[in-house]
């Protein structure tokens, strides 16, 4: 069996119901919710970029977790705060809210007994942070939701991925980073343009830089789009923080 189709094993848009039938018969009633987002990512990096993290990381802790489904990704996300620069598409709070319940309750519709949420664009977090307590009030009792909100773990599992892959930790700041870039080297190395990196803002955003942000957009802290430092990326750092966001997700799912 090719790897292609491994894969599309554990992917509901790629079974047929029956497959799906048969996997729950299987014990199969974990299902992950993979949220990503459309946005601008430096003039270097695609659009795309959360979206292809959430899928490589979903089909990562499938594997790792076991008996578990990988639902459609969520593709655009929460990203108000890039709409400056073009290209960019944002879904309100509330958008994203409806969307993810409405998936929680077809998922628990058909039986599935664990669903657990997850974001590869960090701006997510917040939302997904408070939909959590609705999700659950919305969902059977015996129908478990959770959800990853910890973007400090995160970004401190990329600094230590980065150094131990030889890279400079003080280059990651959470946007068309080294630890970004690094990971497009692996997951779509075509779409990296090189000759376009910039340093970004550099150095930890403050509570006030971190408003600011929020109200304004990034292009008030960083005028290319960019925190963090995309010089240095490689390959070895992309596979590092690949394996270190995977254990953290796995880690805080098996809790």
């Amino acid at each position: 069996m090719n790897v292609a189709r491994q894969s599309d094993q554990i992917r509901l848009e790629f079974m047929s119901f029956e497959d799906v039938v048969t996997a729950l018969k299987n014990e199969y009633t974990t299902a992950l919710i993979p949220c990503g987002a459309v946005e601008q990512h430096g003039p270097h990096l695609p659009l795309c970029m959360d979206t292809d993290h959430a899928n490589a990381l979903a089909e990562r802790i499938a594997r790792d977790l076991g008996a578990t489904l990988i639902a459609p990704t969520v593709t655009v996300g929460c990203s108000a705060h890039h709409l400056a620069f073009p290209g960019t598409i944002s879904l309100r709070a509330e958008t994203l809210e409806a969307i993810c319940l409405d998936y929680c309750t077809s998922l628990a519709k058909h039986g599935f007994k664990r669903i657990l949420l997850f974001s590869g664009h960090i701006g997510n977090f917040p939302v997904l942070k408070d939909m959590l307590p609705r999700l659950r009030e919305a969902m059977p009792d015996d129908v478990e939701i959770d959800a990853f909100c910890d973007s400090i773990a995160w970004i401190d599992r990329w600094r230590l991925a980065v150094q131990n892959a030889g890279g400079n930790p003080d280059a990651v700041g959470g946007h068309a980073d080294i630890a970004e870039t690094s990971l497009m080297m692996v997951l779509r190395p075509e779409s990296v343009r090189q000759k376009g990196f910039e340093v970004g803002y550099r150095g930890a955003l403050s509570e006030g830089e971190l408003r600011l942000m929020w109200a304004n957009g990034i292009k008030s802290i960083s005028a290319n789009g960019i925190i963090g430092d995309p010089n240095g990326s490689s390959t070895a750092i992309g596979c590092n923080c690949l394996d270190a966001i995977t254990d953290l997700l796995v880690r805080s799912f098996t809790k």
